[in-house]
């Protein structure tokens, strides 16, 4: 039998069977926290878009101030002790090898676009994977969305923030549902939409802390889409810029920097910083008088569309 793998062992009858373990799918995230999965759950202290605090720096780290050149400047490390007589000072020829100059230590990094924690524990998945939701997967030419109640019977002021908080999912059929799931919503909310619009802000929040670029760009594609879903809905956002925009003014400025070359995946819409511009426009035309000095408080690059 060599070459072949080894033969199963028969189990003992007395013994008490062994648990199943969790078939691993190719997952992202092992755990879910739900009850009815076997993997395990996520700790509490674990906290969507958390920041996380860098190591305290030793004052000697730290640059200090030249009064000489008004500059800030790295401490020199001081030398080491040498025993008497053992040293070269003094000679004026010496075939000792130069010991190497330890490089200066590097400023320490803000971390500002860093990536943050993103723990699979939304309210959409809880829901889902508990059977709450009256959705499912319709597979066709391209998936869609198979509703089991008519979605302008739904009650959005409890549907919409479970969808809207499945955003920063990153697994499938998570994602694509909660993804698909606002835009139909959305699309036959109507009034029903406006009302629940203080209940999206902490989801829209969260979704957008984790810095994932692929989650920003969903959540930006939401949020034009649910601007001109509805009257007033503009203007109903204008006192929430403060917990929306701080993110979108991190990644203003970030486009691809191709030269001439064509980037044949723009139909995707998946660079952020054109999305940031597009979403900051259609904030400032539905967002009524107030909406461009509160966008330039938040974001003080950005150059209205509206009065220039």
């Amino acid at each position: 039998r060599k070459g072949l793998p080894p033969a199963p062992r028969a189990q003992d009858p007395g013994a008490m069977p062994t648990a199943p373990t969790p078939l691993d799918y190719g997952k992202k995230h092992k755990e879910t926290g739900t009850a009815f999965d076997m993997t395990t759950g996520v700790k509490p202290a674990r906290r969507p878009g958390a920041f996380v605090k860098s190591k305290a720096l030793d004052a000697a780290e730290l640059p200090g101030y030249n009064a000489a050149t008004a500059t800030y400047q790295y401490k020199s490390s001081p030398p080491a002790k040498l025993k008497a007589h053992t040293g070269t000072g003094g000679m004026t020829t010496s075939l000792a090898k130069a010991k190497p100059r330890a490089p200066p230590p590097v400023p320490p990094k803000a971390g500002a676009f860093d990536v943050r924690d993103n723990p699979p524990n939304t309210e959409f998945r809880k829901c889902y994977e508990r059977g709450d939701l009256p959705i499912a997967v319709d597979h066709r030419g391209t998936n869609c969305i198979s509703w089991k109640v008519d979605i302008e019977k739904l009650d959005y002021h409890h549907y919409l923030p479970i969808f809207f908080d499945g955003l920063r999912e990153e697994e499938e059929p998570f994602k694509f549902l909660a993804l698909q799931g606002c835009y139909d919503m959305l699309e036959v909310g109507g009034s029903k939409i406006l009302p629940v619009i203080p209940q999206l802000i902490i989801p829209i929040k969260t979704a957008l802390n984790t810095r994932k670029r692929p989650i920003i760009c969903a959540v930006l594609k939401v949020l034009q889409y649910l601007v001109v879903s509805g009257e007033m809905i503009g203007e109903a956002l204008v006192p929430y810029y403060r917990q929306i925009l701080p993110v979108l003014n991190l990644f203003k400025a970030d486009n691809k920097n191709l030269g001439d070359h064509i980037d044949y995946a723009q139909q995707k819409r998946m660079t952020i910083g054109d999305l940031v511009t597009e979403t900051l426009e259609l904030f400032e035309t539905h967002g009524g008088e107030d909406a461009f000095i509160n966008i330039k408080y938040m974001v003080p690059t950005y150059e209205s569309v509206v009065l220039n």
